[in-house]
């Protein structure tokens, strides 16, 4: 964010201590931090009285939040977002999370399934969160396509690999579409199915039909586009989404407030068919991402904060994603290697099976 970049250049050395103590200080203990406890641990020998008057513009520059009565003081979602874009100290991956994760690997079945659901739950064990594995697509070959009309407003795809595997996909066709176009559809697909993958077949189909849209029925190219963008936009039907440790999140000592925001957190999962949306998080940038609070809409109801990171096939194309959700006061420099650490690791999984 350039707004909280540009705070942090404003700051001076003092200012940017006692906002970097409290921020620590709130995500090792989750309780306010106040100046009496600040002022014995500040390199610079300051009164109790200084540092609260630091705190105040921190508090006026909306970077810190007093949630009662007391002196002490939380950071705000701006806060959190400036610390750990401009002052997180990301450690090293532990040898023991380290061979936690690699222990789920130790089997030599091809289920990828299973084995990423190992990989969820030991991410789940090694951080103390919620997990999520996002797993790839069916990207086999391709054998044949068949488009059915079920009403006006529903079609369905038929979509038949190479391997035997198959999917059926309902999506809106094309107003006024008829069982010809929809035959004439499929007969222009088919005539390029074999042996490609939905998403190889994606793209010559683009090159396709701006070639020879003069020898399709406008309608019939309109499905055509419409059924591409269907596999590719509703991989709800040929991906999962493997959550884990919700227990985690359930401490004893858990306020209901926080018990609250954990329920509405596990709601938003459970109602989000377009998975997708954790794809496309993980796509908008390189490696490791942070996203806290209502910066993610996934979760904007619970205010959680969402670690994730993409993982590629052999290709070097994002076929998943995982991560680790939590409250805003998540450990960041411990999580960020351990969920880039699993995004390789799973990568590496995936390119294996691929290239067998």
């Amino acid at each position: 964010m350039k707004e909280a970049g540009a705070l942090l250049e404003q700051m001076n050395d003092r200012s940017r201590e006692v906002f970097r103590r409290v921020v620590e200080g709130y995500l090792a203990s989750g309780e306010p931090v106040g100046s009496r406890v600040l002022t014995r641990t500040l390199s610079e020998k300051v009164s109790a009285a200084t540092v609260r008057n630091v705190m105040q513009d921190l508090e006026f520059l909306g970077l810190l939040d007093s949630p009662h009565v007391s002196a002490g003081r939380v950071p705000t979602q701006l806060g959190l977002r400036m610390f750990v874009d401009g002052l997180l100290e990301v450690g090293d991956l532990e040898a023991t999370d380290r061979e936690k994760l690699d222990a789920t690997l130790g089997s030599n079945t091809d289920d990828v399934g299973g084995l990423l659901d190992r990989v969820g739950h030991a991410l789940s064990g090694v951080t103390h969160g919620a997990s999520l594995v996002l797993t790839p697509k069916h990207e086999a070959p391709l054998k044949h396509i068949e488009f059915v009309s079920l009403s006006h407003e529903r079609a369905l795809v038929v979509i038949v690999f190479a391997d035997g595997h198959v999917e059926n996909r309902l999506f809106t066709p094309p107003k006024g579409q008829t069982p010809s176009a929809m035959r004439e559809a499929a007969n222009f697909i088919n005539a390029f199915v074999d042996g490609k993958t939905l998403s190889e077949l994606k793209t010559v189909m683009a090159q396709e039909i701006v070639r020879r849209r003069q020898e399709l029925d406008s309608l019939a190219a309109e499905l055509v586009e419409s059924g591409v963008a269907v596999w590719e936009a509703e991989p709800d039907m040929s991906a999962r989404l493997i959550v884990r440790g919700r227990a985690n999140l359930l401490g004893e000592d858990a306020a209901e407030e926080e018990l609250e925001k954990i329920r509405l957190l596990f709601d938003d999962l459970e109602r989000k068919r377009d998975i997708a949306e954790f794809l496309e998080l993980a796509e908008e940038g390189d490696g490791v991402r942070i996203f806290i609070g209502s910066e993610n809409k996934l979760f904007s109801l619970s205010g959680s904060s969402l670690v994730v990171s993409p993982y590629m096939n052999a290709d070097r194309k994002i076929v998943g994603a995982v991560g680790v959700i939590g409250p805003t006061r998540l450990n960041y420099g411990r999580i960020v290697p351990i969920v880039d650490y699993t995004a390789q690791l799973v990568g590496r999984l995936i390119a294996d099976r691929q290239q067998r």
